[in-house]
């Protein structure tokens, strides 16, 4: 599944031809997706302006002109792709991020939503979610009601921005005997944290994913200079990621149809039985389970 540096890339590459165009219309190939579209979905966004395209946690968010938000999930295999409209002068064309054509699917029959777009600083456009799998979802959310949709009602800080400081984890991990690894990826606490970058942040702040998150805080509920550590290793690694275009696993792809590279520069992640990357630390790279999913450390380093 795509993690938040994936969808903040997808975000930035489908932000200069989505903010500011109209939806002339909505081309809908199947009436579901994970969950079955909202009625009257592609009436409801036929003539609607997009005022601004955000994000929260692994959700994309087009702000409608009328206060409405249209959430989109890419779930496990969606993409979405940037295609300039047939009309479109070869000058537009070079405007539109993605013109051509890089699906992640090996068929067109996998392009189930098609978002028509006019009027947009890059001139007429087309947006295609195409999801083989069929996990991703899409929901329009009435005005003022994001802080307490479902979706988003249960939702942490995200692991962007000083929200995410040591002061903020320390509320968060007080009391708590979870392992690391399982409390910061709890979205209840931190929102959009996936298992490929919480490996790649406790390695670089050294700390074992199997370490009880309370006790990184104090007695009187403060954060250790390790608790901090770790704070700033998260935005780093996110932000970081973000700036390399996200991970290229399998058939990830960017809005714009190129790949991430920051897979390359992984220090844990994948290698297992590999020297680990640290100055000076002779330890091997393991693997273990943790409900589920693959932990990727260093046992000598990370502590």
């Amino acid at each position: 599944m795509p993690e938040l540096p994936e969808v903040e890339t997808v975000r930035r590459g489908l932000q200069p031809v989505m903010e500011g165009a109209t939806i002339a219309d909505v081309t809908l190939r199947r009436p579901d997706l994970r969950l079955p579209l909202p009625e009257r979905f592609a009436e409801r966004l036929a003539g609607r302006g997009i005022d601004h395209l955000g994000r929260r946690a692994k959700y994309l968010l087009a702000e409608l002109d009328d206060g409405t938000t249209l959430a989109i999930h890419l779930g496990m295999s969606g993409s979405m792709r940037i295609e300039a409209a047939d009309d479109a002068t070869a000058d537009a064309r070079a405007r539109v991020p993605g013109a051509f054509l890089f699906p992640r699917s090996t068929t067109l029959t996998h392009d189930h939503v098609v978002f028509h777009l006019k009027d947009g600083p890059s001139g007429p456009a087309t947006i295609v979610f195409n999801d083989p799998r069929r996990f991703g979802l899409m929901t329009l959310i009435e005005p003022g009601g994001m802080e307490t949709h479902p979706l988003f009602r249960h939702l942490g800080i995200e692991p962007t921005g000083n929200a995410l400081s040591g002061e903020a984890l320390a509320r968060l991990f007080a009391g708590k005997a979870a392992p690391l690894k399982a409390a910061l990826l709890d979205q209840r606490l931190i929102a959009g944290l996936g298992n490929i970058y919480v490996c790649e942040a406790l390695w670089r702040a050294r700390l074992s994913p199997r370490r009880a998150a309370g006790s990184l805080v104090t007695r009187d509920g403060k954060a250790t200079k390790r608790l901090e550590a770790l704070a700033l290793s998260v935005r780093e690694t996110i932000a970081d990621a973000i700036a390399a275009g996200g991970s290229t696993l399998k058939d990830y792809r960017q809005a714009d149809g190129s790949l991430g590279y920051f897979q390359h520069s992984f220090a844990v992640y994948g290698r297992e039985g590999e020297a680990c990357r640290h100055e000076n630390c002779r330890g091997i790279i393991s693997r273990i389970v943790q409900s589920g999913r693959s932990t990727f450390f260093c046992p000598i380093c990370q502590r």
